[in-house]
This record gives structure tokens, C-alpha cells and sequence, in this order.
């Protein structure tokens, strides 16, 4: 075992004598030069004494991935190292496929669950259903395996099968399901429709910018055109759109500008990331009304398509000021099948700003990362002139209030009640009609609070959590004693008022439990239609472009 780990050791020096070597010949100042040579070489002889001095055996690889991640953590949380067993999930992240069952899974005690099967997915093939709880997979126990362990199992070649054995939620039947694996297309675009009064407005829901995206965009748009040749309007919902692909991003923007137009530009260390990103084609129309909505969550390639449009005054934007990441990243091969992705570039919208939040490159002094001070943001002109900021993500040009985060909201969902109930209600209902009008009756929800009245739904409020840390104050300074009365009736007051928030807050519970339940019959596409009721965003598009001077007023037309 001893001399496996000295085998190991010097092959992994010698990796990074190799390493060191390329550094040195891209390194461009002797200072720089000196400094990577003498700290590697410290490094190398640090791994070499530990491999063969520490009193028990190390584990090179393991070791190293800790190293790495520590190193990049200085950096900024966009630089990562991909190892080989982690490069399937990135493939995921930039394809949108997969072999596997089509399903997410969810731990339900000891045990795992099908958590949302995809629509016409292997699982929905083989007869399983959300809540079914799985005992064993290929005669394999799953009890206590957590479901990183489980998910990476599940997946595996199309066309090879998995022996699930399930219990029904409802029934507490135990049965045996054999599930071929397909190649999975998680799909960016999951719902599209025709909204509005008079269903003239196209709706599209991007949730990705994986590979070709865009011509899924432009697919969704041409179907919905077919049915409504007149459109009046485009709403896109980039609203927990985490990014993606750079060049995606371009061609999206190529659906709704001309060709030759600048989208985006970026400038990095070295000169070959100092690029400038035109549309190439024809547009899909460059004329139709476009709304583009936005949130907090909206990041980098969400981002390059909302200020393109609102720099170029091509659409508005509506929502809450998106995340703030103006940051490029390039993937670089690694040896054995391994990946860095690495921070190259900064990008830039067509009016020459930078909408990144947090500067990396100047750090505190207790090692946090601070936002770009509004005393150094500067201002920018849309092409008719209207004023847009840099360095703090992309403002929208009509603002909506984020919905606010609830305890007794966040409880019920971490502690899975909303889909557990869920689960119970379909095993009672066979069928509902229309994902769109499903709504819950008053005793329909009052049941629900009623099958809540045996679990536990404890939580603190922030009320809770300030009175506990003022109770923690008072003892310090010896003052507790003699306000200990009056603070147990106002704990005990609080504590009576926490147990009304289901029906101070019935209208949101009510909705995500409305959204819960018809994902069950009609998917994710059918909990993205029930939201449209209560969605005020939508609401904002639709008004603005039922109104085309207030639309043109917007956009300084």
C-alpha cells in the first residue's frame, strides 16, 4: 500500500512539474515567472512528504480536488474544476440531456421517492407516479443512500433497463417496475401559449440557454403564430433563468434585432478573449411588441439578452433588477477527461456597460466580496437615449415587487407537506379538467389545514427569532428578571397569532398547493399554466402591450 501511495505521489509531482512548465512559458513577467516556479515547487515537495511520511494512508486524488477547490475559492465562485466523475452532470447543464429515467427524486424518511416525472418519461411509461416510494433498485436495498448517491445510478445508457421495487403511497402495495432508460431532453422551453383577452399575446417560458434553445424559442413562436397570425405581442420569462451558453444568448437576440448588430462584447487578460459578439441572420420579427420579464435569479446569458434588448430599445423590461453577473466563462481540457471552467472575460452590452454586481478582484480584508459601490457606477445611454447604470445588474424598466419569502411557506415546502398532500388528493381524484381554471374550493383547503392539524409545522418567525436574541441580551445585562411576565405574555401572543398564518396567508399556500397538484396530472407545463392567475408580472406585460403609446412612451420612442 506504501509504495502504491509513492507511485502515487511522484506521478502526481510529476503531473505538476508539467504543469509548472506551461505556466512558465505563458508567464509574461520574470517576477511572475519566479514566484509560480518557487511556490510549485513548494507545493510539490509539501506532497511528497505527506505521501510518504504521514503516520496513515492518504488519498492523492481526493487530496488534490481539496487543494484545487480551495485554491479556486479565491477566485470567484464561476471558476471551478470539473473532475471525470463530475462530467456528466456538466454536459447536463450545457445539452439539457441525459440517459436516465426522467425523473427527479425526492427522501422520504429512510427511503427515496419519484419526485416530478417528466411528461411522456420512462417512469410515466412504466406506470410510476409522483410519491410512489422506492425500496430497491436492481434488487438493491435504498434505505438510508442519500439522493446524489441514487441519482447517479438511475442514470445510464438509453435502452438499458432498472428493476425498481415500489410502494404505493396510498394503497401501501408493494410491486416491481422495470423502466427502460431514454435519452432525456430536458427541454428550455417548457410552456409556451397564447395569452390576453383576445389570445394574441405569445408567451414563452425560457428556463435555459443549453444547446439550441434558440430554435426552440423560434419553434414555440412559429406554432404559436400559426394559430394567431396577427400577434400583438411577445412576452419572454427569463425569471429563474440561470444563463448558459454565450452564443445562445447572441442568437436569441437575433430572433427579435437585424443582422450585423452588436449584442455583446467582451475584454479579459489576454487579448483572444477581447471579442465582439454580431447577429448574423435575419431576425424572426423585428417589429412585434416584446416584453422581456426578469427577477433576482435571472443571471449572465438572461442577463445579455435583457440589456441588449433595453440598451437597443428593442423591448421593455419588467420585473425585479436581475442577479448581476457580467462574467465569461471558458472551458479548458485537463488531463484524464477533467475540465476547468474559468473566469475569462467580462462582458459588455451594446451601450459599453458591465452589469456585474460583486467585485471579486477587491476583496475585504476578512476575505467577503463586496457590491460595486454607487459612488463608481456610471451611467450609459440606450440608442434613444435613455439612462441605463452599470455594475448592478440590469434594472427593469417597470419594477414589481418581489413576493415575499413566508415562514409557514418555506416550512411546508421543506417539510414536503404540499407534496405529500398533493400525493393523498390525487389518489382521491382521478382526473382534474384544465391545469389553467383549477382552483381550490374553501373546503377543499380547509381540509388540507385540517390534515395539517397532526404534523408537525413548528417554525420560528422573525418576531421569535428577535425576542429570543433580546431575552439572550436581557440576561446578559441582568435585566430578564424584571420584564420576565411581560416577556412570556408576548412570546405566548406571538405564539397564538403564528397559529393564524394559514389563513392570514391562505392565498399564497393555496396557490402552491393549486400548482402542486396539477403538475400531477398535467406536469410542469400544467403548474406553469395555474400560475398565470396570481402572476403580476404577466399581468404588467399584458397591460403595457395592450397599450402601444404607453409601450413607445417606455422605450423613448
Amino acid at each position: 500500500m506504501t509504495s502504491y501511495f509513492r507511485k502515487s505521489g511522484k506521478f502526481l509531482a510529476g503531473a505538476v512539474v508539467a504543469f509548472v512548465i506551461m505556466l512558465m512559458i505563458q508567464a509574461k513577467e520574470p517576477d511572475s515567472y519566479f514566484e509560480i516556479s518557487k511556490n510549485m515547487e513548494v507545493f510539490t515537495s509539501l506532497f511528497k512528504e505527506l505521501n510518504t511520511y504521514y503516520v496513515d494512508p492518504i488519498e492523492p486524488g481526493k487530496m488534490m480536488k481539496t487543494g484545487i477547490d480551495a485554491m479556486l475559492k479565491n477566485l470567484d465562485p464561476y471558476t471551478t474544476y470539473i473532475t471525470e466523475e463530475d462530467i456528466e452532470d456538466y454536459r447536463i447543464q450545457t445539452t439539457g440531456k441525459y440517459g436516465g429515467i426522467g425523473s427527479t427524486i425526492r427522501k422520504q424518511g429512510d427511503y427515496l421517492m419519484i419526485g416530478e416525472p417528466f411528461e411522456n418519461s420512462p417512469v410515466i411509461k412504466a406506470g410510476l407516479k409522483a410519491g410512489d416510494i422506492i425500496l430497491e433498485l436492481d434488487g438493491k436495498s435504498v434505505k438510508g443512500k442519500e439522493i446524489d448517491d441514487v441519482s447517479k445510478f438511475v442514470k445510464g445508457s438509453p435502452g438499458s433497463s432498472l428493476k425498481l421495487k415500489i410502494k404505493d403511497p396510498i394503497t401501501g402495495n408493494v410491486s416491481e417496475k422495470t423502466v427502460v432508460r431514454e435519452e432525456i431532453n430536458i427541454s428550455a422551453v417548457p410552456y409556451a401559449d397564447l395569452l390576453g383577452p383576445s389570445k394574441d399575446i405569445a408567451y414563452v417560458r425560457l428556463t435555459q440557454f443549453t444547446e439550441r434553445c434558440t430554435n426552440h424559442v423560434r419553434s414555440a413562436l412559429d406554432s404559436l403564430k400559426k394559430i394567431k397570425p396577427e400577434l400583438k405581442g411577445i412576452v419572454l420569462d427569463l425569471r429563474y433563468n440561470p444563463g448558459g451558453l454565450l452564443d445562445e444568448a447572441v442568437n436569441m437576440c437575433n430572433l427579435f434585432i437585424n443582422g450585423s448588430q452588436l449584442v455583446v462584447s467582451t475584454k479579459g487578460k489576454a487579448e483572444e478573449w477581447d471579442k465582439s459578439y454580431l447577429t448574423k441572420g435575419a431576425p424572426w420579427d423585428e417589429k412585434v411588441p416584446l416584453t422581456i420579464l426578469v427577477n433576482k435569479n435571472s443571471a449572465s446569458a438572461s442577463e445579455i439578452v435583457a440589456g441588449t434588448m433595453q440598451d437597443l430599445d428593442r423591448g421593455v423590461i419588467i420585473g425585479q433588477k436581475s442577479y448581476g453577473k457580467g462574467l465569461v466563462q471558458t472551458t479548458r481540457n485537463l488531463p484524464f477527461n477533467a475540465k476547468l471552467k474559468v473566469t475569462t472575460a467580462k462582458y459588455y452590452t451594446p451601450s459599453g456597460r458591465c452589469i456585474q454586481v460583486l467585485d471579486y478582484s477587491h476583496r475585504n480584508e476578512d476575505g467577503s466580496v463586496g457590491e460595486v459601490p454607487d459612488s463608481i457606477k456610471s451611467k450609459f445611454k440606450t440608442k434613444s437615449g435613455r439612462t441605463v447604470t452599470d455594475g448592478g445588474g440590469i434594472a427593469p424598466d417597470i419594477k414589481t415587487e418581489a413576493k415575499e419569502s413566508l415562514k409557514i411557506v418555506s416550512t411546508l415546502m421543506n417539510k414536503q407537506y404540499l407534496f405529500d398532500y398533493a400525493t393523498q388528493y390525487v389518489g382521491k381524484h382521478p382526473a382534474i379538467t384544465n391545469p389553467y381554471s383549477f382552483e381550490l374550493s374553501e373546503a377543499d383547503y380547509q381540509e388540507f389545514v385540517n390534515w395539517l392539524e397532526s404534523k408537525d409545522v413548528s417554525y420560528q418567525t422573525k418576531t421569535e427569532e428577535a425576542l429570543t436574541e433580546f431575552k439572550t441580551t436581557a440576561e446578559k445585562e441582568s435585566y430578564f428578571d424584571g420584564i420576565q411576565k411581560e416577556f412570556e405574555t408576548l412570546q405566548k401572543s406571538v405564539a397564538r397569532d403564528k397559529k393564524q398564518d394559514l389563513v392570514k396567508h391562505k392565498t399564497e399556500v393555496k396557490q402552491l398547493l393549486q400548482e402542486e397538484i396539477v403538475s400531477r396530472y398535467f406536469f410542469l407545463r400544467g403548474r406553469l399554466q395555474n400560475q398565470l392567475n396570481t402572476d403580476l408580472e404577466i399581468k404588467e406585460a399584458l397591460s403595457i402591450l395592450a397599450d402601444a403609446s404607453r409601450y413607445n412612451k417606455m422605450l423613448g420612442k
